[in-house]
């Protein structure tokens, strides 16, 4: 282990926010930005270090954000510029840092560049999107998908020529080519960072760039019915192109224009794929967004073999990071079960790397059924029945045992879950046992302690339903067991004489006990072990 400077980033444990869905301030039924200020201390107490914000900026919210029509403006729902530098004063105040969502990849088909893009073929900023003429056959220029379903070509009328658009129609992609728009668009970040934010994460970084020669997608061989029709088709040609890296590095560079920020890369690729995004000698993104516990089965063997498989790619200085869930993903309590959720707690918090938690998982909260007469999604509007949706697990933060759990005095934007008068902040909050409190525990002794911060990873078992590993830092080595299955499970770690103590447990009378050679854990326990 190096014994460098880490940054606030390497260190702390970084807080997602889906903005609509946190607090309101105005009794409209979404989430603003006031509503986050409100909520500061909160997160402060939570001892988070980093807080990340889903988009807020100006928009017709046709993808609730993401189709951003002007990307240095905050849509008046959320509040106002002022609203912002507030709450960027208030987070820095408390000496939290500040990520915003930086949506690159495409914007909305309402910002005044697309508008000016599509008005005629020779308007100057007809290259800053992706226009091509139709195929022989007068349809889309080829099989590229939109993955909302349907083609990703858009016909347009007025100019004859196609669009592209990866998502919805509603957002054109960007044409990353063009150094016109790799100008604009990095002026967009220096903005931001002006201002004093800490960091930005980078929306669909693996989707920038698309083959220059336009060729199809082919066939998918692993394609089965209940997938989405987006996975048809290989996406080979239109994302996760070698010149992307080029523009990481441009970003990564104004990034180094400024002290200690961060940029996290959102990318859904293989391992292998994935670690091309730290760039030649770390010059890419920081922290390329690691999903390996969204996507990996709650099996001991398989996780073990996730984090090595990991840990062994990662380049030299490449610092890892994890995450349990996030606005696109079904919740992790949903998916592993109320009984898992603390194991699933420890596994992030104890692993090597920066970990991000997503708003609700301290409490527990699980996706909410949402009526057809409710869905908000896109996703799920297009393509229906699949279980694609999104507005599951977006669902209002639940804070107290007052209407709407306290989020809103109007109608909610999305419903809550139903036990939320129960299962909410307030209560979890008196509750020694809460899962809110073992979160709180378990970030406190990952703040105090080098070595889970910042300590070697050095696998140790997994057999049946057990999962051990160990962090080892200059002067502490901690231990970790997590039973993962409903049945008792043993762990016999082979490391020579060891003994120790158990600092944090699933289950309170496990705390305290001490522990050499052999363990045995039942159902769904999970320990943490600082080694003597």
């Amino acid at each position: 282990m190096k014994n460098n400077k880490y940054t606030w980033w390497q260190t702390g444990v970084l807080y997602q926010i889906y903005p609509r869905s946190y607090k309101d301030s105005n009794a409209d039924g979404i989430g603003d930005l006031p509503g986050i200020i409100e909520k500061l201390d909160y997160i402060t107490n939570l001892g988070i270090k980093g807080v990340w914000i889903s988009p807020f900026y100006s928009s017709p919210m046709a993808d609730f954000g993401y189709d951003v029509s002007d990307y240095t403006g905050i849509h008046p729902m959320f509040g106002t510029m002022d609203d912002f530098d507030q709450l960027l004063s208030e987070v820095h105040k408390r000496e939290l840092k500040l990520i915003l969502d930086f949506v690159p990849n495409h914007s909305s088909e309402a910002h005044p560049w697309f508008q000016e893009s599509r008005s005629s073929r020779d308007n100057p900023k007809r290259n800053w999107y992706i226009w091509k003429d139709p195929a022989q056959d007068g349809g889309p220029p080829n099989n590229w998908g939109s993955a909302f379903g349907g083609s990703g070509w858009e016909y347009d009328e007025q100019t004859g020529q196609y669009y592209y658009h990866a998502f919805l129609k509603e957002q054109p992609d960007l044409n990353w080519r063009n150094p016109e728009v790799q100008k604009e668009m990095l002026n967009v970040m220096r903005f931001w960072l002006n201002k004093g934010v800490d960091g930005f994460r980078v929306d669909v970084m693996w989707h920038m760039i698309k083959d220059e020669l336009f060729r199809n997608n082919p066939p998918n061989p692993d394609y089965t019915e209940e997938k989405s029709p987006y996975d048809k088709l290989l996406q080979v040609y239109n994302t996760d192109q070698f010149e992307v890296h080029d523009i990481v590095k441009m970003m990564r560079q104004v990034m180094e224009e400024y002290d200690e920020r961060v940029m996290i890369g959102e990318i859904y690729l293989p391992i292998d794929r994935l670690v091309a995004y730290y760039g030649q000698d770390n010059e890419g993104a920081h922290l390329p967004f690691n999903f390996q516990l969204v996507m990996t089965p709650w099996d001991a063997r398989k996780i073990e073999a996730a984090v090595n498989k990991y840990e062994g790619a990662l380049p030299p200085d490449g610092w890892p990071n994890w995450v349990l869930g996030n606005h696109d993903n079904s919740r992790i309590a949903t998916r592993v079960g109320l009984d898992q959720v603390k194991n699933a707690a420890i596994l992030l918090l104890t692993l090597r790397g920066t970990p991000t938690i997503y708003y609700g998982e301290e409490l527990g909260m699980t996706d909410v059924e949402i009526p057809a007469t409710k869905v908000q999604d896109p996703q799920e509007k297009n393509i229906p029945g699949k279980g694609l949706g999104r507005d599951p697990e977006r669902t209002p933060m639940q804070w107290d045992t007052s209407k709407n759990g306290g989020f809103s005095e109007g109608e909610p934007w999305l419903p809550l879950m139903e036990n939320h008068s129960e299962w909410n902040v307030e209560r979890q909050q008196q509750q020694p046992e809460s899962i809110l409190n073992f979160y709180k525990r378990l970030i406190a002794l990952r703040n105090q302690e080098e070595a889970l911060q910042i300590g070697n990873y050095i696998p140790v078992m997994a057999s049946g339903n057990m999962l051990s590993y160990m962090r080892e830092g200059r002067n502490k080595k901690f231990l970790i067991a997590l039973n993962l299955g409903e049945g008792t499970e043993k762990c016999n770690p082979a490391i020579k004489d060891w003994s120790g103590k158990v600092v944090v447990s699933t289950h309170p009378e496990l705390e305290e006990r001490e522990f050499s050679n052999n363990i045995y854990l039942g159902a769904n326990q999970g320990i943490v072990i600082e080694i003597k």
